[in-house]
This record gives structure tokens, C-alpha cells and sequence, in this order.
């Protein structure tokens, strides 16, 4: 069977997050329900992250199986017809065969991701549900400085759900980076994998920083304890975009 590899893009605000779940709108089967319109088969794809819900993604990847050897442009093309006549807010930006053995979800070797945060006082109009709005202003050097206490590999614990499944809670932070343009505070973070929650919650307790409650000190001692709740408050979902997926 014909494996196709999907680059997908989403608006994750009206959807209970990437995962296919029993009587909730998900993104998963939004396009699975798409891929069955136009290929006449039930299937199942795989993503790269299973982002949570209101969360965004530009550059979410997924791979599907089909019976038919279809052209990458038909695929792309199909679905996205089925899409937009759903109403769904997600897009196939690119589909292409790819070998057997790849797998949108072991087959990556880092995730990236950004989150975004809008650093005045007057509310978003345009970007409602696509950031995090922080009236008071925040010192984004100072958030830098303090996320590169948790670059590196470390028992990430503290910035772990509890309903995270991960076998382990150690996992290596190859980046985690605060840049200000204007009103608009981006936070970068790059690794293999993440636990449940982990850039959220390492978003969060940076803000502490950059509102002035904590120091960088402070992070390092939070991480170090390994114990959710020396975690500061974890950031909301719709300022997260997973941003790009590499093989």
C-alpha cells in the first residue's frame, strides 16, 4: 500500500486537540473522515505531535496508508476539498509518497515549537485565540536568561502533567528562546520529543521571570526539585503552534 506523507496546518480553537477521541472534534479525524470521502476507504493516519486542545500547528506532519496509487497533488487536492466543504479549519499544505518505513511520529528526530504572547495592555482583535494577551509588561532578556537554566538534558518533571504518559521524564532541551518584536514575545522551543505540557509549563514559569516574581535562580531551583508543583502556572494553549517536524 501507498504511504503518503501529509504536511498539515491548523487552527486548533474549535477542535479537543490533534488526537482522535470518542464524541470529541478532533483534528486527527477531520482528516481521516476527509481521506475516506474522496478515497472511498476507512484509514487511519499518525501525526508527529499530539497537540492538545485550542493548540495551533503550521507545520504538523501525519502519514496515511491508501490502497490506490494516487498522484501528490490529487491527495492534497482531495482532501482539502473535503475539508473546506466540512467547514474544518485544517489544510494539507503538501502530500508526497514517502518510503514504507517512514513514520510521521518515530521516524522524527526534533519538534519545534513557538509560542506567541501579546505584551500590551489592549486586547487582541485579530489574533483573538491565536496568542496568549499579558497586560503587564514583561522583560523578555530576563525570560531568556532563564530559559537557558533548562537547555540541556534534565529530569523535566516539574514541567510534566500528570497525565503524561511518557516513560520517562527525562528528556534533552535542545532550545528555548525569548525574543521580543514590538508587542509580540516569541518563545522558541526545539527538541526530539516533549513530555505532556512540557512547553507550557516551562512558558509559564518563565513569564514569573519576566514579570519580576522569580529569577532565573528560581527556575533551576523549580527544576530541580522534580515536583509538579514547584511549577509556575502553565501557559494557555492558544499561544502554541507546532511549528516544524524534521526527519
Amino acid at each position: 500500500m501507498p504511504r503518503y506523507r501529509l504536511d498539515v496546518e491548523y487552527d486548533g480553537t474549535a477542535y479537543a486537540g490533534w488526537q482522535r477521541q470518542a464524541g470529541q472534534h478532533s483534528v486527527q479525524a477531520a482528516i481521516e473522515q476527509a481521506i475516506s470521502a474522496f478515497s472511498s476507504e476507512g484509514v487511519g493516519i499518525r501525526g508527529a505531535g499530539r497537540t492538545d486542545a485550542g493548540v495551533h500547528a503550521t507545520g504538523q506532519v501525519a502519514h496515511v496508508d491508501l490502497a490506490r496509487d494516487w498522484p501528490d497533488d490529487t491527495v492534497r487536492d482531495a482532501v482539502n476539498a473535503h475539508l473546506v466543504a466540512a467547514g474544518e479549519a485544517v489544510s494539507i499544505t503538501a502530500a508526497g509518497r514517502v518510503p514504507d518505513d517512514f513514520d510521521a511520529r518515530f521516524s522524527a528526530t526534533a519538534r519545534h515549537y513557538l509560542y506567541r504572547i501579546l505584551n500590551r495592555r489592549s486586547p487582541p482583535a485579530l489574533e483573538k485565540d491565536r496568542v496568549w494577551h499579558v497586560q503587564k509588561r514583561l522583560d523578555a532578556d530576563a525570560m531568556h536568561a532563564a530559559a537557558q537554566v533548562l537547555v540541556g538534558k534534565h529530569d523535566f518533571t516539574t514541567f510534566r502533567s500528570v497525565q503524561c504518559q511518557a516513560k520517562s521524564p527525562v528528556k534533552t532541551l535542545d532550545r528555548f528562546e525569548v525574543a521580543s518584536h514590538g508587542d509580540l514575545i516569541e518563545v522558541r522551543a526545539s527538541a526530539r520529543s516533549f513530555l505532556h505540557n512540557q512547553v507550557r509549563s516551562m512558558v509559564g514559569t518563565i513569564k514569573r521571570v519576566g514579570e519580576g516574581a522569580w529569577t532565573p535562580a528560581d527556575v533551576r531551583t523549580a527544576l530541580e526539585a522534580a515536583d509538579r508543583a514547584a511549577c509556575g502556572p502553565v501557559a494557555p494553549p492558544q499561544g502554541l503552534y507546532l511549528v516544524k517536524v524534521d526527519y
